[in-house]
């Protein structure tokens, strides 16, 4: 079994952190700017940066997408769409057919 070697890193706003992959992703930064509240706050950072980097910040925008089209974001796995779902359906939304 292999391990990982972690390596000390600092992003642009100054913040130290360990990490074994070569994502760059600051987990300090990214932590900051979860929201509170809202779909966007129930889902993970990778599964949220995936429909922000595609314009989707609403539930209205998110409707306008079919389940497939969402699963082909990268970073979006299939473990966030029943939370979308349910966060559409709430708001008397749904996935586009």
């Amino acid at each position: 079994m292999t391990t990982s070697k972690k390596t000390l890193r600092t992003c642009s706003k100054g913040h130290n952190y360990y990490k074994s992959s070569d994502c760059p992703t600051c987990p300090i930064c990214e932590q900051e700017r979860k929201p509170d509240t809202g779909f966007l706050s129930g889902l993970s950072a990778p599964a949220r940066r995936a429909l922000e980097n595609n314009g989707i910040t609403s539930l209205q925008q998110l409707s306008t997408f079919n389940e497939k089209e969402i699963l082909q974001f990268h970073g979006m796995g299939p473990a966030s769409i029943p939370k979308l779902r349910d966060a559409l359906k709430t708001n008397g939304l749904s996935f586009k057919k």
